[in-house]
């Protein structure tokens, strides 16, 4: 009996029992009906989300064209490599010579003989699979192809228009690729082939090569080559888009010298060679040898060696660099002009500006709105203040970066900080799904303060606040449920009641009556969910009734990029209060970096500054652009969740294609609502790309350029530890322009020179929507005057002034108090640069700081340092400060309204005028959309003439 623990044991293994079989067959079939599934789950739930918001076309769009690119190009690379496989086993000989290399072959020959066909479409189907998913991919470059407007510009050297570089080009260049792809599987098939069935052998007597597979190869080589000498060809053109380094632009784009003399005729002449060289192998099957083909390649590759590398290098070294300014001026000259068209700044107006080192009366009064409007609440500083005094219940939260818009009539709108009072979960104090999701699921309110002024204890002076909000917003829906801080889903609607807030009362709650959210009634949708949030209870909870919705996707900017795919959206987006509603304004950019000889510039690098990482990351972080347009301003209605796009610049041809490409999504500008034109504004990624640029392309002549002699940067931020530039700041000021004679509502930013710290220019864009929107001016200070101080400058005298250091050492440590250093505002003043800090203090203990005193830097060494900005300005202009504001009245603040008018009975006049004022506004309004500027004219004339009234009614005795 042999030995079961022996060595020499096997034992007997048979087939599977029928039972195991099925139940192994069932088994796989569930995994793969769950994978199907999960796949469906996505796709449903993507299209019923797009359903939701009304823009199905967008994903309908977007699925047909990636489905048909991945049908066409796969099917065709697929065809391609079953053919070349088909052609190169037809072509085999007939007999194979015997060898011991031939002998082992035959195994692998008679192996494959059953298979060869599935064995060949399983190729194919590979190789489709791959190419297919590539193109599908490209579905960007296939609409903007299909759909391409002309921008009406050419190029300065091949005299095409814009659009072929942005449009045309990289399409060509996909296809390029492709061909170049399916040519080299095809090769590598019909090698493969031949080798196993004898057409090639590497051993045994006579050719190496069949005439079959000769003939071949050739033409498939003699296809590549042709490729290659359109890949010449197109070269040419690539080469006014081509970005390098060049002096201090690291993403200088265009031909230089060296590519317009040297490399432009290389490539015509490697065309020309290359399809010499190509001839020579469609001649190869006919002349039944090699050597001219391949002699041709040979040269071919040489002419490329010294034809495309050794002579542009020559021509370099001894024509360039003897007298390279004089050889690149022209090219530089239209880099400079080219860069500043495609971002926007070629309109930008440089004024020559002398800074004053003091002022008086007279020259202070021009600039009294300015020094009246001075912000001091600072929006990166005060959310702590707002989460203190306004949060109300811990589930409620505002962001870390408040934001600033206008409020009141034009002429005497009123910078506002704002916040919303966001749903925040971590403070739900106890946390489970029904909570999380069904019972706190969304924010309450708005909280406003005047941007300009404080009270008597260094705290805002709000102008809306309390639970439920009231102040000067009048009547609108509270219940935010689309935030910046909203990153979950919630259930909504059928039985469910959720949580509004707790008042004296008790607990509020409602039901959610918006049109947002994609209903739960069907179960196939509500296994789809529970696949999609990984939480089964979708599928059973009875808190899920009849009329449910699921409300996901939540924050402004991710519903905008899902809509809109094509569109790169602002870092920072910002509520607005108007008719009724609380609505998310958001700027899209369109770009390319297609644009010919405009340098390239890289998003987040140019968008990165020392508020970035709080207020939640920068535009695009790697995307390389040299075109860049504010083309569209969206809404998210934070109630309903309703997404809008609105034409913002109708002369953008990236936009005008888009709009080819998915119409119907964009509605035009004159359908923007009248309440909400006056709280746009000029976006502030777009302002640091812009500005980023204008710190080398302000020279406008090549010789300055070429020699780097007035390179301007943005100085790094005083007030912040993480050394990164410091951020624009809105502003309402009046720029020193004959053109400008009132303050206007700007974002404004300073350059210092390079390598060095005083005020080099000061930057400011007009951001009131009307005729001047979007107008640069740059205030250059003189280079022979470096006693302006810039930022950091501006800071160090703060510090080391005897009096500010010792009050503030005792206010940290007599006090036991942190110190925070509010924005650093520059502002042309009187002649002068008047340079404003709020500093707050944070005792200890303290959830929040409060402004406690007021820097101010006027000219080289006029220092001042007080308790409000009134007193700070008094102090530094000799008491000839005029419309400085800076606390309320002592005794709190002013009621809720915000105009500080007591409440009771009205003089007529007085409500004559605001009637006259309000319909002053309303006109210029209607007359600015329908670009009627006779009538625009006219509605501000009279807008001012019912301001004047007001002011004398209200101050008459």
């Amino acid at each position: 009996m042999p030995d079961r623990e022996g060595p020499a044991y096997r034992p007997r293994v048979g087939p599977p029992s029928r039972r195991t079989r099925v139940l192994l067959l069932t088994l796989g079939a569930l995994v793969l009906l769950f994978l199907a599934f999960v796949l469906f789950a996505g796709f449903w739930t993507d299209w019923l989300w797009f359903k939701s918001v009304h823009y199905s076309s967008v994903f309908a769009t977007e699925l047909w064209t990636k489905v048909g690119l991945f049908a066409v190009f796969g099917l065709l690379m697929a065809a391609v490599a079953a053919l070349n496989i088909w052609l190169a086993y037809r072509l085999r000989p007939p007999l194979s010579a015997m060898s011991v290399e031939q002998q082992s072959l035959d195994r692998y020959r008679m192996g494959i003989a059953p298979f060869r066909k599935w064995l060949v479409l399983a190729i194919a189907l590979l190789v489709g699979l791959i190419a297919g998913a590539s193109a599908a991919g490209q579905w960007r470059l296939w609409l903007l192809w299909t759909n391409a407007s002309s921008f009406g510009v050419r190029d300065s050297q091949f005299h095409l228009d814009v659009s072929f570089y942005a449009f045309d080009l990289p399409w060509y260049e996909f296809l390029l690729g492709f061909a170049f792809s399916a040519v080299v599987v095809s090769v590598i098939a019909a090698l493969l082939v031949h080798y196993l069935y004898g057409g090639l052998r590497l051993q045994g007597p006579g050719r190496r090569a069949s005439a079959g597979a000769q003939g071949h190869l050739a033409v498939l080589l003699g296809i590549f080559v042709l490729l290659k000498a359109v890949a010449y060809w197109l070269d040419r053109y690539a080469l006014a888009v081509k970005s390098g380094s060049f002096k201090r632009v690291s993403g200088y784009t265009g031909l230089r010298f060296v590519d317009a003399n040297a490399y432009l005729p290389a490539k015509t002449i490697l065309f020309c060679v290359a399809l010499i060289c190509a001839l020579l192998f469609f001649l190869t099957p006919v002349r039944r040898t090699w050597a001219p083909a391949l002699i041709g390649f040979g040269l071919m590759a040489l002419s490329a060696v010294l034809i495309g590398g050794v002579y542009p290098a020559i021509v370099q070294q001894f024509q360039v660099r003897p007298n390279e300014q004089a050889k690149e001026t022209p090219y530089i000259k239209k880099n400079i002009d080219a860069t500043r068209q495609a971002y926007g700044i070629a309109d930008s107006q440089t004024i020559q500006y002398s800074p004053n080192n003091t002022a008086d009366a007279q020259s202070l009064a021009p600039d009294a709105q300015t020094i009246a409007d001075i912000r001091l609440l600072d929006p990166n500083i005060v959310s702590p203040t707002f989460q203190q005094l306004e949060q109300q219940r811990s589930y409620y939260g505002f962001p870390g970066t408040l934001d600033i818009d206008r409020y009141g009539p034009k002429a005497a709108a009123q910078d506002t900080v704002l916040g919303l009072r966001e749903l925040n979960l971590d403070g739900v104090q106890q946390r489970n799904w029904i909570n999380d999701h069904f019972k706190y699921t969304h924010g309450y309110g708005a909280v406003a303060a005047k941007g300009n002024q404080v009270d008597d204890r260094g705290q805002p002076v709000f102008t809306e606040s309390g639970l439920p909000a009231g102040g000067s917003l009048g009547d609108y829906e509270q219940r935010i449920y689309f935030g910046e801080k909203t990153d979950t889903y919630a259930i909504v609607g059928g039985t469910n009641r959720e949580i509004d807030y707790t008042s004296d009362s008790g607990l509020q709650t409602s039901q959610y009556g918006g049109g947002g959210g994609v209903s739960l009634d069907n179960p196939v949708t509500r296994a789809a969910y529970a696949v999609k949030f990984a939480e089964p209870q979708f599928l059973y909870s009875g808190a899920i009734s009849n009329g449910a919705k699921v409300l996901y996707d939540r924050t402004p900017k991710e519903r905008v990029e899902k809509v809109a795919p094509w569109l790169a959206i602002d870092g920072d987006p910002y509520p607005v209060v108007q008719d009724g509603h609380l609505v998310w304004v958001l700027d899209g950019y369109t770009t390319s970096d297609g644009y010919p000889f405009s340098s390239k510039t890289t998003l987040g690098t140019a968008t990165k500054d020392s508020l970035t990482d709080q207020r939640g990351g920068v535009l695009t972080p790697s995307n390389q652009v040299n075109y860049i347009r504010n083309s569209v301003k969206a809404t998210v209605d934070a109630y309903t969740g309703e997404v809008t796009l609105y034409q913002w610049d109708d002369s953008d041809p990236v936009l005008r294609t888009w709009m080819k490409a998915f119409p119907g999504t964009v509605e035009p500008r004159s359908a923007i609502p009248a309440t909400l034109l006056p709280h746009l504004r000029y976006p502030q990624d777009l302002f640091k790309v812009q500005r980023d640029l204008l710190g080398m392309y302000h020279m406008t002549d090549p010789n300055s350029f070429f020699n780097g002699t007035d390179i301007w940067q943005v100085p790094v931020d005083p007030t912040s530890e993480s050394k990164q530039v410091q951020p624009p700041y809105y502003l309402t000021l009046r720029m020193p322009d004959p053109a400008a004679t009132d303050a206007a509502f700007s974002l404004t930013s300073s350059f210092v020179p390079g390598a060095r710290e005083n005020l080099a220019a000061f930057m400011a864009v007009d951001s009131d929507p009307g005729p001047d929107y979007g107008k640069i001016r740059l205030l250059r200070v003189p280079s022979s005057d470096s006693s302006t101080p810039g930022p950091n400058q501006v800071q160090a005298k703060f510090n080391s002034r005897p009096d500010v250091a010792t009050t503030l050492n005792l206010i940290k440590n007599g006090g036991d108090s942190d110190i925070e250093y509010g924005n650093l505002l520059t502002l042309p003043v009187g002649g002068g640069f008047l340079n404003v800090e709020p500093v707050y203090v944070k005792a200890r203990g303290a959830k929040y700081p409060v402004l406690q005193k007021v820097l101010a830097v006027y000219g080289t060494d006029n220092v001042a340092f007080e308790n409000t900005l009134d007193a700070t300005l008094k102090q530094l202009f000799n008491g000839a400060a005029v419309g400085a504001t800076g606390t309320a009245p002592s005794g709190g603040n002013p009621p809720s309204g915000g105009t500080g008018t007591p409440s009771g009975s009205i003089d007529p006049a007085l409500k004559q005028a605001l009637d006259a004022i309000q319909k002053a506004y309303t006109d210029s309004q209607n007359a600015f959309k329908a670009g009627d500027w006779t009538a625009y004219g006219a509605a501000q004339k009279a807008l001012q003439d019912a301001i004047n009234a007001a002011a004398a009614a209200e101050h008459k005795p």
